[in-house]
């Protein structure tokens, strides 16, 4: 299943939301995929277990369940999440992209792909249409946290 979603960041029109720099919502991002437990219900802990200046290898545990992935960073632009296939995990991607198609006016588009087949019949769709839900909630949650975490000043400069 692909799936691909935008979320308004910055409101032109909403003079009572208050506007993100583009700076606070990359540095949100990154604290996603470098402290995901601030945005993932559910998730137990998470080691970083490689680092480089593109990007980190994580271990995910949600209690027994144990998930290694990568995620990949394109300075100001995306974020890339990568789960290999393991045990009974298929592969899967998440991209976060960072778009501006005017100044000020910022965007998240959020793209996944299960890279399975798609599947016909009224159980997948239904399947499919709850975990289409469930993304966009959970990114409208993450948009909620960076929004906290920038009006307490957290998201000002880069992770130390």
């Amino acid at each position: 299943m692909k799936f691909v979603h935008l979320i308004e960041i910055n409101s032109i029109d909403n003079p009572l939301m208050a506007p993100l720099s583009r700076t606070q919502l990359w540095h949100g991002l990154v604290l996603r995929a470098e402290r995901p437990t601030l945005f993932v219900l559910g998730l137990d802990s998470c080691e970083v277990t490689e680092r480089s200046e593109h990007g980190v290898s994580r271990t995910l545990q949600f209690g027994n369940l144990m998930i290694h992935d990568q995620v990949r960073f394109v300075s100001q632009l995306l974020v890339h999440y990568h789960v290999p296939e393991q045990n009974d995990i298929p592969t899967s991607d998440l991209t976060m992209t960072i778009e501006e198609p005017a100044s000020g006016a910022l965007f998240v588009r959020f793209e996944y792909d299960d890279h399975q087949p798609s599947t016909e019949g009224n159980e997948a769709e239904f399947y499919d249409n709850f975990r289409r839900e469930a993304y966009k909630e959970s990114d409208i949650d993450t948009v909620r946290v960076i929004r906290q975490l920038a009006m307490e000043g957290q998201l000002d400069a880069p992770l130390q």
